[in-house]
């Protein structure tokens, strides 16, 4: 719509409210101990685990960062591998709002299939200044044969609390993005936890 050669003020308005919802997404705080707290009301234990980005200033500025772990983290994660099937890594990524609203529920409705499959799982890894590629280097100190990453993905004006799964086989530092199965927009709205 147009008023004259302006848009109407409802529409300026309801811009300006998505644009901040999506900045918002970005900056929230991610809080691990919440997500913990929800996992093991699921019966599932978790690491909590971070990138070389120490702030999300940082985090935003250098990508490659987010894409390593901390050294404190890689030692805390070396030697707990099991030769496990799966390692389900939740990450901050561009959207905390996503992981607060989404990652719980979504491992929720996975554990029955997973239980049914008889897959053999890992903790779950929560992981502060995550990119996708993080999961590589988690897996294959977990010994997983896949390592599944939810991330929040990057916000949009229509939605700030979009999810992504991200799917590696034989997780290892140095796979491609185009070694990865990506299920994306996972959210009230968008795709469905089943």
């Amino acid at each position: 719509g147009r008023t004259g050669a302006s848009l109407p003020t409802r529409e300026v308005l309801a811009f300006a409210l998505a644009h901040a919802r999506a900045r918002d997404a970005v900056h929230l705080q991610f809080d691990p101990a919440a997500v913990a707290h929800g996992l093991a009301r699921l019966g599932r234990d978790s690491i909590e685990v971070s990138s070389d980005a120490t702030d999300r200033a940082l985090y935003l500025r250098r990508p490659d960062f987010g894409r390593r772990l901390s050294p404190v983290s890689r030692e805390a994660l070396r030697g707990r591998g099991a030769d496990v099937d799966l390692a389900l890594v939740v990450g901050d990524g561009l959207s905390s709002t996503a992981i607060h609203r989404h990652a719980v529920p979504l491992i929720a409705a996975f554990q029955p299939l997973a239980r049914r499959h008889d897959l053999s799982l890992a903790p779950v890894v929560l992981a502060r200044g995550a990119r996708v590629a993080l999961g590589d280097e988690i897996g294959e100190l977990l010994q997983a044969r896949v390592v599944a990453v939810l991330i929040g993905e990057r916000p949009g004006l229509s939605a700030p609390d979009s999810l992504g799964v991200y799917l590696t086989f034989g997780p290892r530092p140095g796979r491609s993005d185009a070694e990865r199965n990506c299920i994306s927009n996972v959210r009230t709205g968008g795709l469905g936890y089943d």
